[in-house]
């Protein structure tokens, strides 16, 4: 389930208004580089003509994922979310409503690793609590929306996910790490700090959704014939 993202995840701005700008974090300046244009003529190809401001959504993205390449903090400035507008035509506060409103988006410089945590009541009822504690001992953060004091991490806490079957799970920058507890979210948490990057999906090494344990039906082999 890895890199998908719910529409249920939205709703941490203030649609309508433009972004508060953060002097001290805010770039004078953004271009898209090589990397970003080649992706845009592909994604704007999607729409007809006279309706590529329906591609705000995906250039956003690129925006972001183009901050985390060069400066290794994945978030959507307002002078990307300006070129954006730029290039679809389209008026800025427009853009700034799609950016605001979408909780994929981070209109403020977050840490290496983002440790978005469901805390929605499937995740709840089975431990979300824990994973919340061992990521804030581990990370040394005490609120949401906080970045550790190396920068490595930032915590928030999200709306459903959509990996309900495998919970509890939180998602880290694009990522999905599932079938979570406290000792294991720790694990996790450390190889992060090691630089290690940890395979996504089930930490108790399930395939996809299915479930825990051995078959209990259709344990006869299937007829060849």
């Amino acid at each position: 389930m890895s890199g998908h993202f719910s529409a249920e995840n939205i709703g941490h701005g203030s649609p309508g208004h433009a972004p508060r700008d953060v002097p001290s974090q805010q770039p004078e300046r953004f271009v898209f580089d090589e990397e970003s244009e080649a992706a845009i003529a592909p994604i704007l190809a999607h729409y007809p003509e006279g309706r590529q401001a329906s591609g705000v959504i995906p250039l956003l993205y690129l925006v972001q994922k183009q901050m985390r390449r060069q400066t290794g903090s994945a978030w959507v400035p307002r002078v990307g979310m300006d070129a954006v507008a730029a290039r679809l035509s389209m008026p800025p506060i427009r853009v700034y409503e799609v950016a605001t409103f979408y909780l994929m988006f981070n209109t403020k410089p977050v840490g290496r690793h983002h440790l978005q945590i469901c805390t929605t009541t499937p995740c709840w009822l089975r431990g979300s609590d824990a994973v919340v504690a061992a990521c804030r001992a581990a990370t040394g953060i005490r609120g949401w929306e906080e970045t550790s004091a190396d920068g490595l991490f930032t915590m928030t806490e999200v709306e459903c996910l959509g990996a309900c079957a495998n919970a509890p799970m939180m998602q880290i920058n694009d990522d999905y790490y599932e079938d979570l507890d406290g000792p294991r979210t720790t694990l996790l948490l450390e190889a992060l700090q090691r630089g290690e990057l940890p395979k996504p999906g089930s930490s108790i090494g399930r395939c996809a959704s299915a479930p825990i344990g051995e078959r209990t039906t259709l344990l006869s082999p299937p007829d060849r014939t």
